[in-house]
């Protein structure tokens, strides 16, 4: 309030200062008679008068904003009270400037309150309305800021609505892998029951449980390290060569400055899983699948490919979950900065090359 009162009184001692100059230098280069106290005193009693009324002012500009409800009325209304401010304002300037002995003119105080009436009335009614008009303009300017706060504050909401969105779908995609690689892994153990090999289901069914303890305790992220998600893979492949034997050979090699690279969780495990399938499931040759992953100037680049027969299907856009929904987690986490790319090889044999942001960190961390 203190602070707001001193601004008032600073505009008005400004306003002062203003009317002072423009009266005494016409005066200086007209060489008339009288001292510059005298003219200065004069108009700082009648603009500090005006800065006492100042709050009342503001106040019947709050009451009755001009720019609201109807306007002409509204008009009419401050033009009244304008012409009541200014018939104040020089009743209670007259007594100041006689008392001050600064009205020559006049040795009373009724006939100083008549010429100043005269000669200041319309001084008044503009003053009035210069401090309803910077009102006004002083509250356009608030309510456009209250109307780039609340935009902010919308596109702030808009996009963390967004986030979550992305985060539910990325969410359930993941939650359509985890079954389902668990579901392929249950039936591969059921036909080791039926055909009577024991021992090989219990190694299965004690290395599928060591996968899941990877899993639970890496369910709520979308990314983790390279090393991790090769970890949890050469998990995933012991459990297939219980299965296959000797039929399946595996190579992961990845350079040692991409292992803390962030990578999509059980990104790999589907492409490796699809390798597995088509390459021993419509052969009995052996199948060897060999796991890259390098880093090629700002993009981390992770290669499976195998040594099968390959995919009848050249476009690899079946309507199977793991391709299907690996490539639209990549889109999700990364957006156009990322690729999957399937394809047959000459003579034989499939390559997945899957391409992204090299980053050490998780998206949503380097977000925060």
């Amino acid at each position: 309030m203190i602070r707001k009162y001193a601004m008032i009184w600073l505009a008005w001692t400004a306003a002062g200062l203003f009317y002072f100059t423009q009266d005494f230098i016409p005066r200086l280069y007209r060489n008339e008679a009288g001292s510059w106290r005298y003219v200065f005193a004069g108009w700082m009693v009648a603009i500090y008068i005006c800065a006492a009324f100042t709050p009342a002012l503001l106040w019947l500009g709050r009451r009755w904003p001009v720019e609201q409800g109807n306007r002409w009325r509204r008009v009419a209304l401050h033009f009244g009270f304008a012409a009541v401010f200014s018939v104040l304002e020089n009743a209670i300037e007259a007594p100041v400037l006689v008392w001050l002995g600064l009205f020559r003119g006049a040795a009373k105080p009724g006939q100083a309150f008549a010429l100043l009436l005269v000669y200041g009335f319309h001084g008044n009614v503009i003053r009035y309305w210069a401090v309803l008009g910077l009102q006004a303009v002083f509250r356009s300017h608030r309510r456009a800021q209250q109307r780039e706060r609340e935009a902010l504050r919308l596109e702030v909401h808009s996009s963390e609505l967004a986030a979550q969105l992305s985060a539910a779908q990325l969410s359930a995609l993941k939650m359509q892998l985890e079954p389902h690689f668990l579901f392929n892994t249950l039936g591969a153990i059921m036909v080791l029951v039926r055909q009577q090999k024991g021992e090989q289901a219990e190694v299965m069914l004690a290395r599928l449980s060591d996968l899941l303890r990877l899993v639970l305790e890496d369910v709520e992220a979308h990314e983790v390290p390279l090393w991790r998600e090769l970890e949890f893979l050469r998990l995933y492949l012991s459990i297939e060569q219980v299965r296959f034997e000797d039929r399946l050979r595996v190579q992961i090699a990845a350079d040692a400055e991409v292992s803390e690279a962030f990578v999509p969780h059980m990104a790999l495990q589907p492409i490796v899983e699809n390798a597995v399938r088509h390459g021993l499931g419509q052969s009995e040759q052996a199948v060897f699948i060999q796991v890259k992953a390098s880093r090629i100037e700002s993009s981390l680049v992770l290669t499976v490919t195998d040594d099968g027969p390959g995919s009848p299907s050249s476009g690899f856009e079946g309507k199977g979950i793991g391709l299907k929904n690996t490539r639209d987690r990549l889109r999700g986490l990364y957006g156009p900065g990322s690729t999957l790319l399937a394809e047959n090889l000459s003579p034989r044999g499939v390559q997945v090359t899957m391409t992204l942001p090299f980053h050490i960190g998780r998206l949503e961390d380097e977000c925060a």
